[in-house]
């Protein structure tokens, strides 16, 4: 979204590192950004979202209570008219698949130079996609060139689906059997008997053909 003319780009800083949010908060602000509020956790961005509607969420990838990528989806699902953009340490494809999927507008690392991350926030705000030219490379290669499981590898269960579900959002084998209640060895096979009926090797691969098939792409 756009802000105004007549007023400063709204910006929500979530990251559950005090120091991360107080040096951002400095560089923002003296590039003419105005700090709308500030949260540690998925619950509190998506509950700060809410209630400051922000032009712009600038936001970290892992968080105490979970992944940024879910609270991406919720705060997109109340307001589409936000834009979020991800700001981590990671350089994780998995990550980086599962913010794109969430429809993320930008996914950057925080060795980012002051200037371009606040060039990259502007351009956000504008509705342009903020990501580097090598990654989003990757990401258009991996979704064009991930053909759809065959018909012979068989289906997948309930169990596995739920499973494949949460690996598309980002989360870690910890925060998987957390949600389903289940132990990381048990999460660990579901995966292995996924990859096997997926015939791919890695997390990524299996979230795009996750999406695609959803998707009906």
């Amino acid at each position: 979204m756009t802000s105004a003319e007549n007023r400063p780009l709204r910006v929500l800083l979530v990251d559950d590192h005090e120091i991360v949010r107080t040096g951002l908060r400095a560089l923002l602000a003296d590039a003419g950004m105005e700090i709308a509020g500030e949260a540690s956790t998925v619950a509190e961005a998506i509950d700060a979202a809410a209630r400051l509607t922000p032009d712009i969420v600038l936001m970290d990838v892992r968080l105490p209570d979970g992944s940024g990528v879910e609270a991406c989806r919720e705060i997109h699902a109340a307001q589409p008219e936000t834009n979020i953009l991800f700001l981590t340490a990671f350089e994780d494809e998995d990550a980086l698949l599962a913010t794109v999927f969430a429809n993320a507008d930008g996914y950057l690392l925080k060795e980012i130079g002051g200037e371009n991350l606040v060039q990259a926030i502007r351009a956000a705000a504008h509705g342009l996609s903020v990501l580097d030219p090598a990654s989003k490379r990757r990401v258009l290669e991996r979704a064009q060139t991930t053909a759809l499981p065959n018909a012979g590898n068989g289906e997948l269960s309930a169990q596995e689906h739920r499973v494949l579900e949460l690996v598309a959002e980002g989360k870690t084998n910890k925060e998987i059997a957390l949600a389903m209640h289940l132990s990381p060895k048990t999460v660990k096979n579901y995966l292995s008997h996924i990859f096997q009926k997926l015939q791919v090797t890695r997390r990524s691969e299996a979230a795009v053909r996750f999406v695609r098939t959803t998707s009906g792409r």
